[in-house]
């Protein structure tokens, strides 16, 4: 029986040493969070799962750690320092695979705290712009704790919660958390464009939040018969629907619709899904299963990196032991659309940090983590261009890719070629015909 009641009364049922599982993105339970925190002194060794949260995860104070610690599918700028720091963790898994995590029960989730849209007149409501993981820990929650909210958009697809499936229901009205798009470098603009002249008409995409992601979106305004299916996406997507560049009806998989797991960006994207049949929200578990993204034709994956090693190794998700962010997705539509007929897998990076540091490197930083291997690597993007690896050996690799590298960093990274190939490609030109 669903009971309404404030959020202090409802978070109430969860006790001492529970696995708490939190909406992820925009859809984020700020009331119940605070909350849950507030009941800090009554607690201990709670447990917290999620992805990337908006707001500021007050669960991660440093004197809270004996109430909570945050175990995290994906480190957001808001838990960072805890994991950094030792008072959380990072589980490194496959976005496909969380589901399973929670299905299969090898994390059972005792108390799912989530953020819906009111219930319609069929009674059911909407997880609205995050359906991910959250459709796997509603379904396996030993009680679910629901933040309803009627500027929560209501989407379709997995997105659907019986009402009657609630435990507690806690009204609130307030706006959701907002990404503006970021504004676009010269940098941006360059990738965006190289990115761009390699995808195809027809072909169908995956693209993340983000300036390299924008920048290549405002690049394709010139495509036709483009389709979408991506774990995320935002604002900047929104114009190539309306202008008719985005209509996704040369896809195999659900021709017609945008399918992902989670949105974030401004109002006028969670406008734009609201009562959108053109968009399905779907399970993670679905959305990133390389068996379905490679039916599509002419998948484009477009993903970013920290730094590139001379072989190809590309590390995502962490500054040498420091944890940065997450495996995500990567792997996931990497190897997808690598096996899609036509399709092309991209890393995209800026060739240099914001110190000038250079991000295509002779070896990842000691404690760095792969990602995607050099195996499952076919393109590396800068602004400087396009490096080909798919078929090449190691010593082809490092030269394709020292050409993309910023011209301030060349001649050392020609030096680490030297030093562990002992020659240059230059000198094995045949090598490289055809």
């Amino acid at each position: 029986m669903t009971i309404r009641s404030s959020a202090a009364e409802a978070v109430k049922c969860i006790r001492s040493g529970d696995r708490v599982f939190i909406h992820g993105v925009a859809a984020a339970p700020i009331e119940l969070i605070d909350a849950m925190t507030e009941r800090a002194d009554e607690l201990r060794d709670v447990e917290i799962v999620h992805l990337h949260t908006e707001g500021t995860a007050p669960y991660t104070r440093p004197e809270l750690e004996d109430s909570f610690r945050v175990n995290a599918f994906f480190v957001g700028a808001n838990v960072r320092k805890a994991v950094q720091e030792g008072r959380g963790d990072y589980i490194p898994v496959f976005l496909s695979e969380i589901p399973a995590l929670f299905r299969k029960g090898v994390l059972p989730i005792d108390v799912a705290l989530i953020h819906v849209s009111p219930p319609d007149s069929h009674g059911f409501c909407s997880l609205g712009v995050s359906v991910d993981i959250a459709k796997a820990a509603v379904e396996t929650a030993k009680i679910v704790v629901a933040q309803v909210n009627p500027n929560m958009p209501r989407t379709i697809g997995d997105a659907l919660v019986d009402v009657r499936d609630i435990d507690h229901f806690v009204e609130v009205d307030h706006s959701l958390p907002e990404a503006a798009p970021p504004a676009l470098s010269e940098v941006d603009q360059a990738i965006g464009n190289h990115i761009a002249g390699m995808i195809e008409d027809g072909a169908t995409l995956q693209m993340g939040i983000g300036s390299i992601p924008n920048a290549v979106l405002a690049s394709l305004k010139n495509h036709k018969h483009l389709g979408i299916h991506t774990e995320m996406f935002s604002d900047g997507l929104i114009d190539l629907v309306e202008s008719g560049v985005v209509t996704g009806e040369r896809k195999v998989k659900h021709p017609g619709k945008i399918v992902a797991g989670f949105v974030m960006g401004t109002k006028r994207l969670y406008d734009f899904v609201n009562d959108n049949p053109q968009v399905l929200m779907l399970d993670i578990a679905y959305v990133n299963d390389s068996s379905v993204i490679r039916r599509n034709p002419k998948v484009t994956a477009i993903n970013s990196a920290i730094e590139v090693d001379l072989t190809g190794q590309v590390c995502a998700d962490s500054i040498g032991t420091r944890q940065y962010s997450g495996v995500g997705g990567q792997m996931d539509f990497i190897r997808g659309a690598s096996l899609s007929e036509g399709g092309m897998p991209i890393i995209a990076l800026p060739s240099t940090t914001s110190r000038g540091e250079s991000k295509i490197v002779p070896f990842l930083k000691q404690g760095a983590g792969v990602v995607t291997t050099r195996a499952h690597v076919h393109y590396i993007v800068t602004e400087f261009g396009v490096a080909n690896l798919y078929g090449k050996n190691l010593r082809q690799r490092a030269a394709e890719l020292v050409k993309i590298a910023h011209p301030d960093h060349r001649e050392a990274l020609d030096r680490a070629v030297f030093e562990r190939f002992h020659s240059l490609e230059s000198d094995h030109l045949h090598l490289t015909q055809g």
